[in-house]
């Protein structure tokens, strides 16, 4: 489902310009232009974001951002305001403002800050970690490096989480065994864990050979190096 947002904005023009965009981006915009309306908004339709400027005919915004916060704690509130204080920061923050954007704003930056938003919503939603060029569904129990969907044995897929649970963490091979097999491991072939980092090399790397992911720490294990961090 798209993301539902609650806008807040007495004066016209900025209140159908953001509107047209964020629903020009796939957003379900409620357009309000008082507290009065907006209670009512919030009230039947529960959007995940409110977007509201300070200065309000019927009241002030930090109040209302206040009553909102108190009564939906998951809310992400978004400022709009003309105001540039420290001060007026402080307090949009007190009353549980997430962010802020100055006006006179640009609508590209509200947009990406909104796309920003709902995209990290919908990670987290679906578990969701990427690094480099992999990105991993857990609940899914998917990945994909690029666009290309990846396939595991179910060997492979704990060995592959064990690794992004334990980013940039040398991890021996006997924690790989007791890990896989719930043992020590000493009846185990000494090559196994060689030959399952192999397998799941092929699988995650453009380059086996010359690993960028899983590389291994001479004498001690593996290791999975992300530059970026996993996200």
């Amino acid at each position: 489902m798209e993301g539902v947002i609650l806008l807040l904005e007495d004066e016209e023009s900025v209140r159908r310009g953001v509107c047209f965009t964020l629903e020009r981006a796939g957003y379900r915009v409620y357009a309000c232009g008082s507290i009065c309306e907006a209670e009512r908004v919030m009230e039947t339709h529960r959007p995940q974001m409110l977007i509201c400027d300070l200065t309000l005919p019927d009241g002030n915004g930090l109040d209302f951002i206040q009553k909102v916060r108190e009564a939906q704690k998951d809310v992400y509130i978004l400022c709009l305001t003309a105001l540039d204080s420290e001060t007026d920061y402080v307090m949009g923050y007190g009353a549980g403002a997430d962010d802020y954007v100055a006006k006179p704003f640009s609508l590209s930056v509200l947009t990406l800050k909104v796309q920003a938003y709902f995209e990290r919503n919908k990670k987290a939603a679906n578990n969701e970690i990427s690094f480099g060029k992999l990105r991993i569904s857990v609940n899914e129990m998917r990945a994909w490096r690029d666009n290309e969907e990846l396939f595991f044995t179910k060997t492979e897929w704990k060995l592959l989480m064990l690794f992004v649970q334990n980013p940039n963490r040398i991890l021996s091979r006997n924690q790989i065994l007791a890990f896989l097999f719930d043992t020590e491991g000493n009846f185990v072939e000494e090559n196994t864990i060689a030959v399952m980092i192999r397998r799941l090399r092929e699988k995650i790397e453009e380059d086996p050979a010359n690993p960028q992911y899983i590389k291994n720490i001479r004498g001690m294990g593996y290791i999975l190096q992300c530059d970026d961090s996993i996200k």
